[in-house]
């Protein structure tokens, strides 16, 4: 009996460690795919107003446009959204 739990230790040992050695030679070859590959320069994005301002800018443009709103009316709402 004890020869075989001393068999069970050797072979999740070995099992063990080979896992380690494949993970470790699969980041390798990860991180060498990195490297490779070219690196663009990205431009950096200009702050964006959210999404509900283009919804809220194009509701007060069809205000604007049915004429409920005045023109000065229209660009002061547009000011303080966007400012």
């Amino acid at each position: 009996m004890p020869r075989m739990l001393r068999r069970a230790a050797v072979l999740g040992a070995t099992a063990h460690v080979a896992s380690n050695r494949g993970a470790a030679r699969a980041n390798a070859q990860n991180a060498q795919q990195a490297a490779a590959q070219p690196q663009y320069d990205q431009a950096p994005v200009p702050d964006a107003p959210p999404l509900d301002i283009y919804a809220e800018l194009t509701q007060l443009k069809g205000l604007l446009d049915a004429g409920v709103l005045t023109q000065a009316e229209f660009d002061a709402q547009k000011q303080k959204l966007l400012g």
